[in-house]
């Protein structure tokens, strides 16, 4: 087994020839054969909103996150390939969850910092003319609050001048094991936002239509 740190390096630096037609199959096979049939057996999916925004000019995908469900969701309602940015330690758990995500498009990103190898597979994933999805809280917040909001997707954006997609997901914020009584899960797309718009609107912008879209509450921006 390799070195976490091996690892991370081995899975942080991307090209564009990994974000492929394979990436491609591997996703819609997670999606359509395994998660759709498996979830829709506790929840019921809602899933409304601006779905062909941006469908021709590679974005950024923008959610809030409340489960570890969320890649599938937002790949299911964007209808488009994405390219996921994942917390490091999750590529630092084990070999084999580090190759099947890297299978689903995921790269690992230290969310303590920018780092340069980030940089260079964003910009790899684009050329690709992939997209990518980000979740601009960092980790899963079941509060109900749209806060914490990292500031990396706007820098990203802006360095690779994509139009970001914000994306609402809410009702998970408890998993539900129960096939007799079903979830109601409400996922729904947001209007564009443009990447060249101030930084402080972009976020401003982001936060409202994902916080109208869910019912969540809207913190202060510096909670």
């Amino acid at each position: 087994m390799a070195p976490q740190n091996e690892r991370y390096k081995k899975y942080a630096r991307r090209c564009a020839d990994d974000f492929n037609f394979l990436t491609r199959l591997y996703q819609l096979y997670a999606l359509r054969v395994v998660f759709i049939p498996f979830a829709s057996l506790f929840y019921k999916f809602k899933i409304s909103g601006n779905r062909f925004a941006l469908k021709n000019t590679p974005c950024i995908v923008a959610s809030n996150h409340i489960s570890y469900f969320d890649p599938f969701i937002v790949r299911w309602a964007s209808r488009r390939n994405l390219a996921y940015m994942a917390k490091k330690e999750l590529f630092d758990a084990s070999n084999y969850i580090a190759k099947n995500i890297s299978r689903l498009g995921a790269f690992p990103v230290n969310r303590e910092k920018l780092e340069v190898s980030t940089i260079k597979t964003v910009k790899e994933v684009f050329k690709a003319k992939w997209n990518l999805c980000i979740f601009p809280q960092g980790g899963i917040r079941k509060n109900k609050k749209i806060e914490n909001i990292n500031k990396g997707f706007v820098v990203i954006a802006k360095m690779v001048n994509a139009d970001i997609l914000p994306v609402a997901i809410s009702g998970l914020e408890k998993y539900n094991w129960n096939i007799f009584k079903k979830t109601v899960v409400n996922v729904v797309v947001g209007d564009p936002i443009k990447a060249t718009l101030p930084d402080d609107e972009i976020i401003e912008n982001w936060r409202c239509q994902v916080a109208k879209m869910s019912g969540y509450e809207l913190s202060e921006i510096n909670e």
